[in-house]
């Protein structure tokens, strides 16, 4: 009975993501930190957090592996996630079957044992594993392999995607990205206007940092037409005066995912804009990738982004915050010690 009830799931989920219409599935939402801290669902799995320990049981008990969830009690994102992702029946009946889930508070001091047997606490393992935002979903097959990693909040129809994407085992064969550009789902790149915008550096694009430095950091945006999530980041953040002003100490560039526009990358590469993006894997636009004026990069924002998280992740790029700290969120600790954290 549960191998029917396991097979119905799977043919289910071959019309989530056709179902959905992404623009209803959008959320907009405060991303400033919460006045009440969050914790972890009552149905994740109470851990000793030593993950061979934890991906055995899960093994034993037949399952498809572990997830490693990071997250923060005053994330407005890891609300959304908790609150408008899981709270889907499909999501949570497919995740709570085939997989055990893991909460790690990627400001704790709870002893984590990680796969090779390092024990570090909860801080230190969220950044060595450069968690700049989060939420972040991380999932693990029964022999402990890297299955697909999520940066920040996907709203509930490209979650279901990474789902579809690992469930049907479309991870042994390809890429997410490859997945994603082949399937007859609403979530492909298509072409189409892209929104202007004043600050955007017209081509031609020659961004080489490789032999003479740049003046300033440099921020490159993946964009497609028809995309809704782009829309809400042209009418919403990018017309803020307070992000114009920070963009406006950088050198912005505007690409489009689907185009064959000729390209100097920041390293020196000859190529387009569209092979580029492919090279880069992305597959989530808008998705905003920063370079110091070497050319190296700093960080992408390639999950949903909103006025709070941008504005922070602007000073941590023109304060020069990523020479001195590994990941964005330690700066912003050493930033703000005790505000509460995004």
């Amino acid at each position: 009975m549960l191998r029917i009830l396991f097979a119905l799931l799977l043919f289910s989920m071959m019309s989530w993501v056709a179902a959905d219409a992404p623009d209803a599935d959008f959320p907009l939402f405060d991303d400033s930190p919460l006045d009440e801290p969050l914790g972890f669902p009552d149905w994740f799995k109470l851990s000793f957090l030593d993950f061979n320990e934890d991906l055995l049981e899960a093994k034993e008990a037949g399952k498809d592996g572990l997830i490693i969830y990071y997250g923060q009690k005053y994330c407005a994102y890891c609300r959304q996630f908790l609150e408008k992702d899981l709270v889907q029946d499909d999501i949570r009946t497919y995740m709570a079957e085939r997989y055990d889930i893991i909460g790690i508070d990627i400001h704790g001091h709870r002893s984590v044992t990680d796969f090779d047997g390092n024990i570090l606490n909860e801080t230190m393992l969220a950044v060595r594993e450069e968690t700049n935002f989060t939420p972040s979903v991380v999932f693990y097959s029964t022999e402990g392999e890297e299955v697909l990693r999520l940066r920040g909040y996907y709203p509930p129809y490209r979650f279901r995607a990474a789902l579809e994407y690992i469930a049907d085992g479309h991870y042994r064969n390809e890429k997410f990205t490859e997945y994603l550009a082949r399937a007859d789902v609403p979530l492909i790149f298509e072409p189409g206007d892209l929104s202007n915008e004043p600050f955007f550096l017209a081509g031609p694009y020659m961004l080489d940092r490789s032999r003479f430095k740049g003046e300033r950091p440099l921020v490159v945006f993946f964009e497609q037409g028809n995309c809704h999530a782009c829309d809400v980041l042209h009418t919403g953040p990018l017309q803020d005066d307070e992000i114009r002003s920070r963009l406006d100490q950088m050198e912005s560039v505007q690409l489009s995912y689907w185009s064959d526009t000729p390209v100097v990358t920041p390293s020196g590469e000859r190529t387009t804009a569209r092979r580029w993006a492919e090279q880069l894997g992305l597959f989530y636009t808008p998705t905003l990738i920063f370079f110091d004026t070497d050319g190296s990069e700093i960080i992408r924002v390639d999950s949903v982004v909103q006025f709070y998280r941008l504005r922070n992740v602007l000073d941590y790029i023109i304060t020069g915050g990523f020479r001195e700290h590994a990941t964005f969120q330690r700066w912003r600790e050493s930033r703000r010690p005790r505000e509460f954290k995004e």
